[in-house]
């Protein structure tokens, strides 16, 4: 049976990748980082797979856009 999907909040997304809170964001804006998960109605967090894939190849990452595709 899989695992669930875990979502990992900020503290742990900085510890990770070693990256700044203000850098994280820019990346985000910039298209270049994961964009983070609204889970209540003031938290979010990331998948954790979405961040694994990002420290495996933080220059070539490109947003997973298999939920994106018109069926």
């Amino acid at each position: 049976m899989r695992q669930p999907e875990r979502i990992i909040r900020l503290k742990t997304v900085l510890s990770r990748t070693g990256l700044s809170r203000s850098t994280i964001y820019r990346k985000i804006a910039e298209g270049t980082f994961p964009a983070q998960l609204k889970i209540s109605a003031n938290g979010t967090g990331w998948h954790e797979s979405d961040i694994d894939r990002w420290i495996a190849d933080p220059v070539g990452w490109r947003p997973n856009r298999e939920f994106d595709e018109v069926r």
